[in-house]
């Protein structure tokens, strides 16, 4: 559940970014390089979001003790 959780978060905030940044390639270039930069972002932050949210929930190896006879 965890892992979902963190990959929604990253996600909307990876959405929040594509979006400015396509917006602000809009404003500079037009509406074409805008749906391009926009759709490569998407894809891009749907990727390093799973990334890194299974990087965020991997479980910890504990240092194991071995007791000495």
């Amino acid at each position: 559940m965890t892992l979902i959780v963190y990959f929604v978060a990253f996600m909307m905030a990876g959405d929040l970014a594509a979006y400015l940044i396509g917006l602000g390639v809009e404003r500079a270039f037009g509406s074409q390089a805008s749906l391009i930069v926009f759709l490569a972002l998407y894809f891009l932050f749907l990727w390093f979001s799973w990334l890194l949210a299974v990087w965020m929930t991997e479980p910890k190896i504990a240092a194991t003790v071995e007791a000495q006879s």
